[in-house]
């Protein structure tokens, strides 16, 4: 993949079942369109991410449906909504085979084959932290994962459930959620278990060309433990588990790429492990909810942290960008994303204008596209496709005030690649705002504005003082110029 390379995340099954109600017809991995992989090859995609692909687990299907939540979630985007489109969580995982409802093994390779021909890697889950509550390891191997045995667990009742043969095993969790009630948690104090999921991924890098592993901080030593410690101990092992993995699958695979989802401050503890990029939750959290100041300080953090954070403004897991942002805001968001150094992540039902998020286990998931949403993502990636994003220097740039203050409401920073130069100037406000760009070391007599198309003269003053710019709220500006 390129630097700094594009992500396109898919909802697989809710993708497919979309595929199978427009065409009439069962669609599989291997039935997915030209003109999709065509499409994704024009807007610059490095890298397609199939988001539940594996086998699915029968009892977290009949937990999904049963659930009051996810029942209402649905609900309030669909009131006629068929509770048998609920099916099993992909973060369930009962095997690391493709799901026969998807064509299997054969049919992912079949597709891998053809994004290959277009130079577009594959990427699939991996999910560290547990397995399905009914995977068949539970009953094989139970001490795969956090149990009390056959004693009931004198605390914390509710985090366990019942095996068939009477052991106590534990729900996989997050410490600040309740746990996960189709999941079982894996131990990863017991080198049978690092054994076993290593195994696992073994499997996978078989199949792909990278993973994006789930909730990855999970499975840090100190996190697991003060977790888990009344349970498996505390005696740390000497190694944390990814270092193991990703040194052992890149001993076999050079090229594989690994993606972290991680929090709670530990992204850089993370990407010193060996990953590739981590989840850049603080910026997108910035951009929802603070000022662009805040947004800056941000990005000043150390570059190579920068270059290692993949960023986003929707994902499985986050509300859809049109809502969770409002329209103009979350296209200027995009716009941000896609032209700082990192990877940059873009669900595809972002892309068509989805106006809502279902829950990942719901999957009729129809929704009328939105063209001109559409139409400016396909204008954006055609922009930020440009070698020097992905090949460039990457500086953080300072606009001049211009009569008020409202310049301190504009983002901005610039690329240089040889003799190409590309600046960007972002208005992350709801009202209008107005600035200076200094053009000093601009060569030549125009620049060109990418979004309109448009050139403009380079006057005496503006050489001099600076052009002046006036940016609408939530207006996005790219310019390319000599130097």
């Amino acid at each position: 993949m390129r630097t700094n390379p594009h992500i396109l995340e898919v909802d697989t099954r809710a993708w497919l079942k979309r595929l199978a109600d427009k065409q009439g017809k069962p669609f599989t991995l291997a039935d997915v369109p030209e003109q999709f992989l065509d499409t994704a090859q024009a807007m610059g995609f490095d890298a397609v991410w199939l988001m539940g692909v594996w086998k699915q687990s029968p009892k977290a299907g009949e937990i999904a449906r049963a659930s009051a939540d996810i029942q209402n979630q649905v609900r309030a985007i669909k009131p006629d909504f068929n509770p048998d489109d609920i099916t099993a969580s992909p973060y369930a995982v009962y095997d690391y085979v493709v799901d026969e409802s998807l064509g299997g093994n054969d049919a992912l390779q079949a597709l891998r084959k053809r994004l290959q021909a277009r130079g577009i890697s594959l990427l699939l889950d991996f999910v560290g932290n547990h397995m399905a509550i009914d995977c068949p390891a539970v009953e094989q191997d139970p001490d795969l994962f956090v149990n009390s045995g056959t004693a009931e667990p004198a605390h914390h009742k509710d985090w366990f459930f019942k095996t068939q043969k009477g052991i106590f095993i534990a729900h996989g969790r997050d410490p600040y959620f309740a746990p996960w009630t189709d999941t079982a948690q894996l131990n990863y104090f017991n080198p049978k278990t690092r054994e076993f999921m290593l195994n696992n991924l073994h499997r996978v890098a078989e199949l792909c060309d990278g993973v994006r592993c789930d909730m990855a901080m999970l499975t840090l030593n100190k996190v697991h433990r003060d977790i888990w410690w009344e349970f498996i101990g505390g005696t740390l092992p000497k190694r944390e588990f990814w270092s193991e993995a990703l040194e052992t699958i890149r001993d076999a695979y050079p090229e594989f790429t690994f993606i972290a989802e991680v929090y709670w401050g530990l992204e850089w503890e993370v990407q010193e492990l060996g990953f590739d990029y981590t989840y850049d939750k603080i910026l997108y959290d910035r951009l929802r909810f603070s000022n662009p100041q805040d947004i800056k300080g941000h990005l000043g953090a150390e570059h190579l942290y920068q270059m290692r954070s993949m960023r986003f403004t929707s994902n499985h897991d986050e509300e859809e960008s049109l809502k969770a942002f409002g329209r103009e805001k979350s296209l200027a968001a995009s716009a941000i994303i896609a032209t700082l150094p990192g990877a940059r992540l873009f669900q595809f039902f972002q892309l068509l204008g989805r106006p809502a998020r279902m829950p990942i286990q719901y999957v009729q998931d129809w929704f009328e596209k939105d063209d001109e949403v559409f139409a400016y993502y396909r204008k954006l990636l055609a922009i930020a496709s440009a070698p020097a994003f992905h090949g460039g220097q990457w500086s953080l740039y300072n606009v001049g005030a211009q009569e008020d203050n409202s310049c301190q409401n504009i983002l901005s920073w610039q690329w240089k690649q040889m003799n190409t130069g590309k600046l960007i100037v972002i208005n992350y406000s709801d009202t209008p705002a107005k600035c200076r760009l200094p053009l000093k070391g601009v060569r030549g007599a125009t620049v060109t504005e990418e979004f309109s198309g448009n050139k403009i003269a380079i006057t005496d003053d503006a050489r001099a003082q600076g052009m002046v710019l006036e940016l609408k709220p939530y207006e996005s500006k790219i310019f390319t110029f000599q130097i």
